[in-house]
């Protein structure tokens, strides 16, 4: 169902007819942002909601002059926003003044070459001071004038010789919109240095977070940090060149008289401390190793003061002065590592130096040393023992930085339930807050959900019996399913478990597989294979796995896929670091919360995620057959949206035949065929 009464709901409006939830939505957004407040909005793909939190955004923006950060992790989101916002201006009335916007990706993707160590890129590299400005200049109203995707600005870019990144950080003063990753907000190191150097000032900004389930994590993963022992070597490696490089600089100019200037002294004494630190570290990581084999267990969790400790007992032990408790000798070995700065071979994978990431585990653990939403685990890599930091409680970082904006809509299809997020992600309770999950226009009997109760993949039950049930379920949907099928799996081995050789499939089926390291291209190229089979009129078994390329974040337009098999739950595998999250939040939420908040849901979320990639507007339609009987269970099933009917299938037989009726209801659309 569908409004055309546009006028009441603003001025930024993308089309001449909204359907009702979206129309729902943007009033939301504007009641919610005029207080400065948030909506958490668990909304659907195809309510549109992408034009839905612009308008809302734009309106309150203009009347408050915020400036909007639209956030998201997915490039191809980008373009959904920039052609969004070109249909809002083509719609604006004349006396309204065009949206700006500036669409911006990471450095290494927009300059050709950055210098690691200087960080200067060559993209203006023979070009005038004067013709640089004038140049810049020029591409900056490019960027202002008109809504450009990265992509074009890029391409511009390079044809006037100029640096696309710096030009179109520039800008960001001057636009109402700037489209960006989550780390510009959200990661401590990044959002120090750009947001000030972009001159955006977080007190003014309105926050549209897309794929806003996605975010605890990218959060947590903004603090985590890994330290082999080699950590440890390397570090005192590269001081050890960089001593090198000043002494030879200084050598040079004829500078002996300044080595105070060049910290001769503070560097020559970091490589003695470091070489102690690697000598006696290298006991400690064999000792842990040797704990960890005797326990039978993956990892361990190791106490951050004791990991700290060591390393500051090691500083302070040829000292006669008494020790503060302060850490001050190891703050200046933090502080000396950051300064270390060294050639890096082209080849080198890593962005930073040893010492960076020596510094960064060590001043994350100083900062949270007494705080329990931090944990150290201990594992193995390889035969290697590692330390590695993980924050289970998101909310620290993103509360402050959420109260300090002047309010947010967060999104997704699988924000689901809001008041989970809103609790992780500490949503100041002193704002308007309002928690929403807005119906689908157009799902229904176009998406119906299929439970099959003989099958699981629970480890006390899988076997041989079992798992044959499961190919005998997907062979009855291939055959009645007159397009391509996806199948998602739980695990890579479980993936593998099942397919086997695939001699049990039909030979006329081409078997398309997600590997553990896809690139971005190979996942497009995926996706283009199989508009191509579907061309060839040839039937594609897309193989991935849950929570995987495949299964989040991959645009499969023009109904390509007919049917979605999702295999199990991908319950988190026993772990010392899930146990401390569950302990964790145990005593923040209680015990309930906790197994909900740590497990059942997130499970389902990975599987809400992968049911909803076939359909992306309201002509497609497909169908989606869950393998797991445990689905059915109370702690699952009310994870799951009420809006989700569950169709109960006893067999493979009855699998079949509901399939087959699906598609008698909803014949092939005939899109591309």
């Amino acid at each position: 169902m569908s409004s055309t009464g546009t006028s009441e709901i603003g001025k930024f409006i993308a089309h001449d007819t909204l359907r009702d939830a979206q129309k729902e939505m943007v009033m939301d957004g504007i009641n919610t942002l005029s207080k400065q407040g948030f909506l958490l909005a668990a909304a659907p793909t195809g309510i549109g909601k992408t034009a839905a939190s612009l308008a809302s955004s734009i309106e309150v923006a203009r009347n408050n002059q915020n400036q909007i950060l639209f956030l998201t992790g997915r490039q191809s989101q980008h373009k959904i926003v920039i052609e969004t916002v070109r249909s809002i201006n083509s719609n604006l009335d004349k006396e309204i003044s065009e949206v700006k916007v500036v669409d911006l990706i990471g450095r290494e993707s927009m300059c050709e070459d950055v210098d690691k160590m200087t960080g200067k890129c060559s993209c203006e590299d023979g070009i005038i001071e004067s013709s640089r400005q004038s140049r810049r200049d020029d591409m900056k109203e490019y960027i202002l004038k008109n809504p450009n995707h990265v992509d074009d600005i890029i391409k511009k870019s390079k044809k006037k010789k100029i640096c696309a990144w710096a030009t179109a950080r520039s800008a960001v003063k001057e636009c109402d919109i700037l489209v960006c990753d989550y780390n510009h907000i959200f990661v401590e190191n990044v959002s120090e240095s750009s947001l000030s150097a972009m001159g955006i000032d977080l007190e003014n900004t309105i926050l549209i977070i897309d794929e806003a389930h996605n975010l605890p994590d990218r959060i947590r993963n903004g603090l985590e940090r890994r330290a082999i022992l080699r950590v440890f070597r390397d570090a005192r490696d590269e001081i050890d060149e960089f001593l090198g490089t000043k002494e030879r600089v200084m050598k040079k100019l004829d500078l002996s008289e300044n080595r105070d200037n060049f910290d001769i002294r503070g560097i020559n004494e970091a490589l003695r401390q470091m070489k102690k630190i690697f000598k006696q570290m290298n006991i400690w990581y064999k000792k842990k190793q040797s704990d960890l084999i005797k326990s039978g267990k993956k990892d361990m969790k190791i106490p951050t003061i004791e990991f700290i400790g060591e390393i500051d007992s090691i500083l302070n032990e040829d000292l006669d002065a008494k020790i503060d408790n302060k850490y001050t000798m190891l703050r200046k070995m933090i502080k000396q590592l950051y300064r270390v700065k060294v050639e890096q071979d082209e080849e080198e994978d890593e962005k930073e130096t040893a010492s960076t990431r020596l510094a960064d585990i060590l001043s994350i653990s100083l900062e949270y040393l007494h705080n329990p939403a931090l944990v150290l685990i201990f594992d193995l890599l390889g035969d290697e023992g590692r330390v590695r930091s993980f924050l289970l409680d998101p909310g620290l970082v993103s509360g402050p930085i959420l109260a300090s904006t002047g309010g947010a809509i967060l999104m997704s299809g699988t924000l689901f339930p809001p008041e989970m997020y809103s609790d992780l992600l500490q949503i100041p309770e002193n704002k308007r807050i309002l928690m929403k999950e807005y119906e689908s226009p157009f799902l229904g009997d176009k998406r119906p959900v299929l439970v099959a109760k003989d099958v699981t993949t629970k480890f006390t039950e899988r076997n041989f019996h079992n798992t044959e049930k499961i190919r005998k379920h997907i062979l009855s949907v291939v055959a009645n399913t007159p397009g391509h099928v996806a199948f998602f799996a739980p695990s890579y081995a479980l993936l593998q478990d099942i397919l086997g050789d695939a001699s049990w499939l039909p030979g006329y089926i081409t078997i398309k597989e997600e590997s553990n390291r896809m690139s971005k291209r190979m996942v497009n190229g995926y996706v283009d294979d199989l508009h191509r089979e579907r061309r060839n009129k040839r039937q594609v078994l897309l193989a991935g796995v849950l929570s995987g390329k495949l299964a989040e974040g991959v645009d499969y337009p023009n109904n390509i896929l007919d049917a979605v098999i999702c295999l199990g739950l991908p319950l988190a595998p026993p772990s010392a670091r899930q146990d401390a999250l569950k302990e964790y939040y145990v005593q923040r939420f209680g015990n309930n919360k906790a197994w909900r908040y740590t497990s059942f849901q997130p499970a389902i979320n990975s599987i809400m995620q992968a049911l909803g990639r076939p359909i992306r507007k309201s002509e497609d339609r497909a169908i989606v057959i869950l393998l797991e009987k445990r689905i059915m269970m109370r702690q699952f099933r009310n994870c799951l949206p009420k809006s989700i009917e569950l169709i109960q299938s006893p067999d493979e037989n009855r699998t079949g035949r509901l399939t087959r009726n699906f598609f008698r209801r909803h014949p092939d659309p005939a899109i591309e065929r």
